[in-house]
């Protein structure tokens, strides 16, 4: 079994985490929706992780809704000390599928407890509250309100740490002087640096960065140079691309997503990735 350790650790709110972690988004129904197709497969893609040696697990629930989060409760429950769970507020799903924002202080509250109740939690260990200012997208505008909210919730004892999601560095910025904040969850990846700057000042500030999407979302990375050094090191193109962003900064957390055992084995091995300085100088020219 891959040692994912050599990936190393983070600090991720007072906890010492792997840096190769696991999403669990994938484990609903299609377009996060819905109960997965096979029940018993996505169980075991949750026990394999832990046993991997990832002891940290995104999740939300918004996710199916309420999908993974049971999912992750009957698979795992009760927790290894060393597991930290994080989820994500703001959002609700339509019964359309459609991903919709939940930004008023009730909203907030009751996904708070939405997600205490499913995890089978006293307290969650870190909320990320997801910025539907834009509503998929980055937009501006002020997250006072809502992360005052989150600050009530965590002096009452129900949540731990607070994180931000989908956030611009202006609103990082207002976050930190409402509370403290533990990680920030951006689109980042080989082919979507916008965050660059932000990666390298949250690194100097010792707070997490986790990519979503790292393999590229719902439209898998695909590039001539990243296939061209998946062939010379003999690795595949996800495996090159998440050693890629281990590589790029400390501080960055990774949680690339599976439903399939088989793909999540595969991930785990970009922790024993190193990758050679040519490789990493043709990697670093890609863009979007």
């Amino acid at each position: 079994m891959t040692n994912i350790s050599n990936a190393k650790n983070f600090k991720l709110g007072s906890r010492q985490v792997n840096r190769l972690g696991y999403g669990a988004m994938q484990l609903a129904g299609p377009g996060v929706f819905g109960p997965p197709k096979d029940r018993n497969a996505a169980i075991a893609v949750l026990r394999e992780a832990v046993a991997s040696g990832v002891n940290h697990i995104d999740t939300s629930d918004f996710y199916g809704p309420h999908v993974t989060n049971q999912l992750i409760r009957e698979a795992l429950h009760p927790y290894p000390d060393d597991l930290v769970i994080v989820t994500k507020i703001g959002a609700k799903r339509g019964d359309d599928a459609s991903w919709n924002p939940a930004l008023s202080p009730q909203a907030l509250t009751d996904a708070v407890h939405d997600n205490l109740r499913n995890l089978g939690l006293d307290v969650l260990e870190v909320v990320n509250f997801r910025c539907m200012i834009g509503h998929q997208g980055l937009a501006e505008g002020s997250i006072e309100q809502q992360l005052t909210v989150l600050a009530e919730l965590q002096r009452q004892g129900l949540v731990r740490h607070i994180g931000l999601s989908t956030v611009t560095r202006t609103q990082i910025e207002e976050g930190r002087r409402i509370c403290e904040i533990v990680c920030v969850q951006n689109q980042y990846n080989l082919a979507h640096r916008e965050d660059d700057a932000v990666v390298d000042w949250l690194a100097s500030a010792g707070i997490a960065y986790v990519p979503y999407f790292p393999l590229g979302g719902f439209s898998p990375l695909q590039s001539t140079e990243l296939s061209e050094v998946a062939v010379e090191l003999g690795k595949t193109p996800m495996q090159v691309a998440l050693a890629w962003l281990l590589d790029r900064a400390p501080n960055i957390l990774l949680i690339p997503g599976t439903s399939s055992v088989e793909h999540l084995r595969e991930n785990m091995a970009a922790a024993e990735l190193q990758l050679p300085k040519a490789a990493r100088a043709k990697l670093d020219k890609i863009s979007a």
